[in-house]
């Protein structure tokens, strides 16, 4: 037992290649099982979406007990909202009569991975891109999130009660285009519930989306924190710190 628990605290918590590839695939698992919810949702429940949920489900288990046994104090982690959706999206995947229900809380569970700063540190020394971009890339996943979190509480929440919310994509309409305050009308949701859903989708919403447009269209700056004040973004052409004028020596891409 001793021996799994190592092989998995390495796997999850390690700095070598196989611990990043373990964690990439992690990811890549999140997002297609994310795909899946999409997809399935414009499917028939039939045995063999049933039975992808399952099968879905038991790794969603294994990843979360895995997580579990590695912890020094597996009961605080019950303290976290994430943890907390990984169990509904678990129930969710196993329980056939409920479908895909809350799997797309899912999302919270690749949200928090990739804020890690392991993963965090590992993406930048990977991708060139991602350095360039960091800020954008983050606020663009922040809002793509809450976008997809909104547009699953709202299909949970409507289809079947709601003639307008057929599928996902139906609740994708109505959540872009309550964020953008465009409000056609075509499509609303009913009662006080709904009502309270269209509230935190406009008021957070646009929040994300503003946030995300400050990213974009601020000047761009480079990450490298200044060795005495620990000021972390400069102009890319800096030689000294604004804050406190010490000579800075940030690297250019060819140093990499």
């Amino acid at each position: 037992m001793a021996g799994l628990k190592g092989t998995l605290r390495e796997l999850y918590e390690g700095d070598d290649d196989r611990a990043y590839r373990f964690r990439y695939a992690l990811l890549a698992f999140d997002l297609a099982t994310l795909l899946f919810i999409v997809v399935s949702s414009f499917m028939p429940r039939e045995p063999l979406v049933e039975g992808v949920d399952v099968l879905i489900g038991i790794a969603v288990t294994a990843d979360f007990l895995s997580r579990l046994a590695i912890c020094p104090k597996p009961a605080r982690e019950f303290l976290r909202p994430t943890t907390w959706a990984d169990v509904a999206a678990i129930a969710s995947f196993l329980a056939p009569i409920v479908g895909e229900g809350a799997g797309f809380l899912r999302i919270f569970r690749t949200l928090r991975f990739l804020r890690t700063y392991q993963v965090l540190d590992r993406l930048r020394s990977d991708f060139a891109f991602f350095r360039r971009n960091e800020e954008v890339i983050v606020a663009a996943v922040n809002l793509a999130v809450f976008v997809f979190v909104m547009t699953g509480i709202v299909y949970a929440t409507q289809h079947g009660r709601n003639p307008a919310i057929g599928n996902y994509v139906d609740a994708l309409y109505f959540t872009v285009t309550s964020l953008t305050t465009t409000g056609y009308g075509d499509v609303t949701l009913n009662g006080t519930g709904g009502r309270l859903i269209s509230v935190v989708v406009m008021i957070c919403g646009v929040t994300l989306f503003l946030r995300l447009a400050q990213v974009l269209f601020r000047p761009h700056k480079v990450r490298f924190p200044c060795p005495t004040c620990g000021l972390q973004r400069h102009e890319p052409d800096a030689v000294h710190c604004k804050a406190c004028g010490t000579t800075l020596n940030i690297p250019d891409e060819g140093t990499y």
